[in-house]
């Protein structure tokens, strides 16, 4: 064991990643930490129904936030791992277009608030919140610093982020404030992590990049003090062209997964009231925070398996094997206690007048092992061109969702939400694959890991 660690010490490759990931971890587990604590503070101070009311908001815009990103993320990092030399050419014409889809965000909502039973209050709170997509256009400075497995600048500014946002959440609860200034905090806190992606970016240009066209132009802006010129990320419509060529299935996909994963507490309200949204929003918010492990383990080792590939197929599948495993495993190792736990767990964090979250909480924990999976399974349908299928798998989980929401709701009450997104889940990520050609391969590996599992587990009752 000690060589083995010491031989992966000496690896490069594997201690690039390795700190990669460490930084992103790192990152990810502070903001679990202060944004639980801070997060169930708002919780408490605001209580269930202005908590569903304002969880209701975030959700509503959250199903039309696809629009904004236009399923640019992986395509690009891809794009960057395998041409550096277009990297402002890439860099501006993703920005640009995130930004075009931003206002096309905000003129979708503008039309969908009047489908829905919002009084103005409501409303104020969506638009306010919706206008936060326009400062996430500056996310494709995180895309630059994946490709380049150096996610310690984006840690540097979420970091900031949390702390300024955090802050001002607790001055809010301390003076009083009214629930719409909550939603302001989500639109500065966009702003301040777009500030922070740009001031890394330019920190990293004139500091750290080596294929900059001249040394003596770099010297003269540092030491004039000249800023980093914006202008050099421009718009390209022939690379345009090309990125939404490859990302339309992506965008429509996250579309779908944006109804899958929102629609849920959209149709609460609008069924029952908004009391309830914020005890189903509270167990919700237990149950997605650890969405960001799979998040974090594969955005950091995505282009590890893209560069496998280019080794061998054999290498490439193996990876992705382990990567499957390690997703399993880490899902059940959190939804396994936290199902015995659950309404101990809601009482301690949010109090007695969130009692009906706990039974939400031991159901809908499980649907984490689908998105552990669905994750990961998500960067192999990327990296084999292979995105309609993503599209295709959660049109299909969202349907289901949708219906069983219909059918369940009213019946069982809040807990049939979290059933259906169990199910809906489980038929997205996993079940739907077995359906084309094109996806059965990665069906039967992540029918290996499940198998290993149960396996395991029998032998271990045994």
């Amino acid at each position: 064991m000690i060589n083995k660690l010491k031989s992966l010490q000496n690896n490069q490759g594997f201690m690039k990643y390795f700190k990669n990931t460490s930084w992103l971890f790192g990152e990810k587990i502070l903001r679990m930490i202060v944004g639980l604590f801070v997060g169930i503070w708002v919780a408490r101070y605001l209580g269930p129904e202005q908590f569903g009311l304002f969880s209701y908001a975030q959700s509503f815009v959250g199903l039309f936030t696809a629009i904004a990103t236009l399923g640019l993320d992986g395509i690009v990092v891809r794009e960057l791992v395998k041409d550096k030399s277009i990297r402002d050419e890439l860099i501006g014409t993703a920005f640009w277009l995130k930004l075009m889809g931003a206002f096309g965000v905000l003129l979708v909502l503008a039309v969908a608030v009047n489908f829905t039973s919002n009084d103005s209050y409501t409303n104020l709170l969506v638009f306010i919140i919706a206008s936060a997509t326009i400062f996430q256009s500056f996310n494709v400075i995180d895309l630059y610093f994946q490709s380049k497995v150096l996610s310690r600048y984006v840690v540097y500014a979420n970091i900031i982020s949390l702390f300024i946002s955090s802050i001002v959440k607790v001055v809010l609860i301390l003076s009083g404030a009214p629930l719409i200034a909550f939603a302001w905090v989500v639109l500065l806190d966009s702003f301040v992590l777009a500030c922070g992606f740009v001031y890394f970016y330019i920190y990293h240009f004139y500091h750290f990049t080596p294929d900059t066209k001249s040394q003596a132009i770099r010297h003269f802006a540092l030491r004039y003090k000249i800023p980093f010129k914006i202008q050099n990320l421009k718009f390209k419509k022939s690379t345009a062209i090309s990125l939404l060529k490859d990302s339309w299935p992506l965008i429509l996909s996250a579309i779908v997964i944006s109804i899958y994963m929102k629609i849920d507490q959209v149709m609460i309200k609008e069924m029952l009231d908004s009391q309830v949204v914020g005890q189903y929003a509270a167990a919700v918010r237990i149950s997605e925070l650890w969405y960001f492990i799979p998040m974090v383990i594969v955005s950091s080792l995505f282009p590890a398996i893209i560069n496998a590939k280019k080794q061998s197929e054999k290498l490439y599948y193996i990876r992705l094997q382990k990567l499957y495993n390690m997703m399993v495993w880490l899902a059940i190792a959190i939804a396994l206690p936290m199902t015995f736990l659950s309404d101990w767990v809601v009482d301690l964090l949010y109090g007695e007048q969130y009692n009906q979250a706990g039974s939400v909480l031991m159901i809908h924990i499980w649907a984490g092992v689908f998105v552990f999976l669905g994750v990961a399974s998500g960067k192999w349908l990327l990296s084999e061109n292979l995105q309609i299928f993503s599209t295709i798998n959660t049109s299909i989980g969202a349907v289901i969702n949708v219906g069983l929401n219909y059918i369940l709701i009213p019946k069982i009450g809040v807990d049939g939400a979290a059933w259906a997104t169990l199910f809906s889940y489980f038929i997205a990520a996993y079940f739907s694959l077995l359906f084309w050609k094109q996806t059965r391969i990665n069906f039967i590996h992540l029918s290996k890991t499940i198998l290993i599992t149960k396996m395991f587990n029998a032998k271990k009752n045994t």
